[in-house]
């Protein structure tokens, strides 16, 4: 089924249901109402009678004549009148005696003074009437057939309100769900036509101030990401195949050349030596990848635990010193705190190391004294992590950049790399639910801050 026919009906089905009802609580008022009336005009009618009988004293034959004339023509009142000793002193229909009185039920009129009952479709009343200090017994009964047609009508005419209601608002929501539905179906046709190969269309909507438009503008962003996502995709893969490209290349062309002809032991091994180094240089690529790729992953994918940062970066000093002889770190700790958790984040205990890794080896890298400032400050609640350098210094525009995988910039030719290290730390740090910043002169050096919240702050589930 339709959303437009849902909708409509689901409209029908709500205000034809209240609309029912209000016509069950008009029909069964007008019911009781009619009861109600007809029981008193009863009660008026045997007192008229009484009166006539007793008062006016007109004779009974007389009296019993009206009521088989009216009777013809009118739902006349049938009236009997009884003493206290149940003897009948007038009835208008002696051969029709509808109500058939028995001495119970008079009394039962005589103790409560009123009594009103229904005997199949007629309504009966008892009362009583004083009249020169002796009581007697009036019942009276009659057909409101009048009455009943009345309410036959008000029930029909209901019914019939309801179902010409119910059509007409089949026919006019039909036609505003047309209208109503109709951005969905432009929406509905523009995603169809949207592909890997064109995702440069949008969704168009008239009126943006609804929800049909928040609809489309929400439509539109998820396609905007979803074309910078491609974009990125297609740009990260040619990015990996020209890295892969390039050392796999030159591994060839150097076992080709050892292939072309005999050479002496020193070329061998100058060569070996050198399809060595690429094949490190791809081995590093590699496990670039594999890191960026795990530190993309959800949170809850990776393993956490308690880490304490200072050991940490005094580890990662460590080894990057073990392996480039020629570098220096000068690493400074700022903290009054004397309880451990102060210095302890959850995270990762292979990705945390990777992203300091990353950001002090290029300090090294690019710094003309081969020197990394790292230091390690305690500010309320949250471990900050400064790796400064006196290096040449990034441009303004670039920095926005350098976290882009694969990106490298202008001082690419100072010293190698992948271009994957700092988005690899962005992720990881991102991950921890961290910051990074960068501030960056140009002559003067280069300054990357990271921040985690400590454990001492949120104790985090493990």
């Amino acid at each position: 089924m339709s959303l437009r026919t849902r909708i409509t009906l689901t409209f029908i089905a709500l205000t034809s249901g209240l609309l029912l009802t209000f016509s069950l609580v008009i029909y069964f008022s007008a019911k009781s109402t009619r009861e109600r009336d007809f029981f008193e005009l009863l009660r008026k009618e045997a007192i008229t009678k009484a009166n006539l009988f007793f008062v006016a004293k007109i004779p009974a034959d007389i009296l019993q004549n009206i009521y088989k004339n009216n009777r013809q023509t009118l739902n006349e009142v049938e009236v009997a009148i009884y003493d206290t000793a149940f003897a009948l002193l007038y009835h208008d229909a002696y051969e029709i005696d509808f109500v058939k009185e028995t001495r119970d039920m008079i009394d039962r009129i005589y103790e409560t003074g009123n009594l009103a009952f229904y005997q199949n479709d007629w309504q009966v009343i008892g009362t009583t009437y004083t009249h020169e200090g002796k009581r007697y017994a009036i019942t009276a009964a009659a057909l409101d057939q009048y009455g009943y047609n009345k309410l036959t009508d008000l029930r029909n005419t209901l019914f019939l309100a309801i179902g010409l209601y119910a059509f007409i608002v089949f026919a006019v929501g039909r036609f505003f769900t047309q209208r109503i539905v109709a951005p969905l179906r432009a929406i509905n046709a523009n995603a169809k036509r949207v592909s890997a190969s064109n995702l440069s269309l949008r969704v168009k909507t008239e009126n943006t101030n609804d929800e049909l438009g928040e609809l489309a503008r929400t439509f539109n962003q998820m396609l905007d990401r979803l074309e910078q996502a491609f974009a990125m995709q297609k740009e990260f893969v040619s990015n990996v195949a020209h890295e892969l490209r390039t050392p796999l290349t030159a591994m060839i062309m150097e076992l080709e050349l050892l292939l072309s002809k005999p050479q002496s032991p020193e070329a061998y091994h100058d060569a070996l030596q050198k399809v060595l180094l690429d094949a490190q240089r791809l081995k590093k690529l590699i496990q670039n990848l594999i890191d960026l790729a795990r530190a993309s992953s959800d949170i809850h994918e990776v393993k956490l635990e308690r880490v304490r940062l200072d050991e940490v970066l005094m580890e990662v000093c460590s080894s990057l010193l073990k392996a480039h002889s020629d570098w220096r770190i000068e690493f400074s700790f700022n903290s009054e705190q004397e309880d451990e958790s102060a210095l302890t984040i959850v995270g990762n205990a292979y990705l945390l190391p990777l992203a300091f890794k990353n950001v002090i080896e290029n300090a090294c890298k690019f710094s003309a004294e081969h020197l990394a400032r790292v230091s390690l400050t305690v500010e309320r609640n949250r471990l900050v992590v400064e790796v400064a350098d006196n290096g040449i210094g990034i441009d303004e525009e670039e920095i926005d950049k350098i976290f882009t995988p694969f990106y490298r910039g202008k001082n690419k030719s100072l010293a190698e790399g992948t271009g994957i290290g700092l988005a690899l730390t962005k992720r990881i740090v991102e991950l921890h639910k961290g910051t990074i910043a960068v501030r960056s002169q140009k002559g003067v050096g280069t300054s990357v801050t990271l921040s985690f919240q400590s454990r001492s702050a949120s104790e985090a589930p493990l």
